[in-house]
């Protein structure tokens, strides 16, 4: 499995930072910072090219992956790791997925995932960047629905109906539709503003005209 299934174990005075750190305006803001440095030398651009708040969205939607991808595929076999924002850490990257630790926690039954990852993790999170970033729920949770997309795509055909599930609830429901083994966003998370980046599978502009970016 690639790295964004990945919490390592969590070892003390090894260079993790608290997760409660991304809960911080400051902090999430120097991650951006270096995410949109990262984006125009990928690109080739100046920084004004690459709007902030497009990059912001774009980190979200990475952090969101790495939230919701290990308990969904826990929720594959069984019960699901019960970690909360206490009990996970991360490290700072230029780059690529964010390294993310987790201390031992029991396990929550597999119905719980929604409150697990969804609610626990993700929710504090999209609220710090909808605040700081000016992004609109439709965006952000669009981006938590691509998130469990791109990890049921790496998983197989039985995360989809659990995916399904999520996306019925609010504040997912209406975000995005399961179309067999794929999931077709019913907005956008705004990359295609960078020049030359386009768009991506899941985006609703690759069926319809003009930007739905909320």
């Amino acid at each position: 499995m690639n790295p964004y299934f990945v919490w390592e174990p969590y070892e003390p005075g090894s260079g993790w930072r608290p997760f409660a750190q991304l809960l911080e305006p400051d902090v999430v803001a120097e991650r951006v910072g270096v995410s949109r440095q990262a984006l125009t030398a990928m690109f080739g651009l100046a920084e004004a090219a690459v709007p902030e708040r497009v990059v912001a969205s774009v980190l979200f939607l990475g952090w969101a992956s790495r939230l919701v991808a290990p308990p969904l595929s826990d929720a594959l076999g069984g019960p699901v790791r019960g970690a909360g924002p206490a009990d996970l850490w991360w490290r700072p990257v230029p780059g690529g997925p964010l390294p993310v630790a987790a201390r031992e926690v029991p396990p929550r039954p597999a119905a719980e995932l929604f409150d697990v990852a969804i609610l626990g993790l993700v929710a504090p999170l999209a609220e710090v960047f909808g605040a700081r970033f000016r992004l609109s729920p439709h965006v952000l949770w669009g981006n938590v629905a691509s998130a469990l997309g791109g990890a049921a795509g790496q998983l197989g055909a039985d995360a989809w109906p659990i995916v399904a599930g999520l996306l019925t609830r609010p504040p997912l429901a209406g975000m995005a539709t399961v179309e067999g083994q794929a999931l077709r966003r019913h907005n956008c998370c705004l990359y295609y503003r960078i020049p030359g980046a386009g768009t991506c599978g899941d985006c609703v502009l690759r069926r319809a005209p003009g930007p739905a970016d909320g």
